[in-house]
C-alpha cells in the first residue's frame, strides 16, 4: 500500500474557536443546512462523537457519490485539532483504501484563522492516484468550507 500526502493551509477572517465549533463540532447540523445541494445528511453510526465514532455522510441526489463513512481518530477542543479517516464509500473508488485527515485551526494575528490540513491518501497495492483525481475532492471540500465561512459572516451571532 502506497501513500500520497498533501498539506494545505487556508485562512479565514472567522475567529479560530468559532470556525472550529461550526465546521468541526457541529458539522452534522450546519453542513446539510447550508449545502443541501451537496450533502443530504450526516448521521452517527456508532459512538458518542469522540474518538472511535463512525459517521456517515450521505450526498445529495444527483451527486457523483452516494456516501462516505469516516472514523474520528482524535478531537481536541482546546487545541482546536481534529483527525479523522475516510474508511468506506464510493468516493474512495477502487484505488484508495482510506484517506486520513489531520486538521488544526490557529488564531491569526488579525483575529481570524489559519487552518492546516494534512491529507494522506492510502492507496491499494499497485495503484497510483493522480493529482487530478485528488483535486476534485479537494474542490468540493473547499466549497463546503467557503459556504460555512459565508454563513458565519452573514450570521455574526452564530457559534460565538
Amino acid at each position: 500500500m502506497g501513500a500520497v500526502t498533501i498539506t494545505e493551509e487556508i485562512t479565514s477572517p472567522i475567529p479560530a474557536q468559532r470556525l472550529f465549533k461550526a465546521l468541526i463540532l457541529d458539522a452534522d447540523v450546519i453542513i446539510p443546512k447550508i449545502a443541501p445541494q451537496a450533502i443530504k445528511n450526516i448521521e452517527t453510526i456508532e459512538g458518542d462523537g469522540g474518538p472511535g465514532t463512525i459517521k456517515q455522510m450521505n450526498f445529495a441526489e444527483g451527486s457523483h457519490f452516494k456516501y462516505v463513512k469516516h472514523r474520528i481518530d482524535a478531537l481536541d477542543k482546546e487545541k482546536l485539532t481534529y483527525a479523522y479517516t475516510l474508511i468506506e464509500g464510493d468516493a474512495l473508488k477502487d484505488k484508495i483504501e482510506s484517506i486520513s485527515y489531520e486538521i488544526k485551526f490557529e488564531p491569526s494575528p488579525d483575529g481570524g484563522t489559519v487552518g492546516k490540513n494534512v491529507s494522506t491518501y492510502h492507496t491499494k497495492p499497485g495503484v497510483e492516484v493522480k493529482e487530478e483525481e485528488i483535486k476534485a475532492g479537494k474542490e468540493q471540500a473547499a466549497g463546503i468550507f467557503k459556504a460555512v465561512e459565508a454563513y458565519l459572516l452573514a450570521n455574526p451571532d452564530a457559534y460565538v
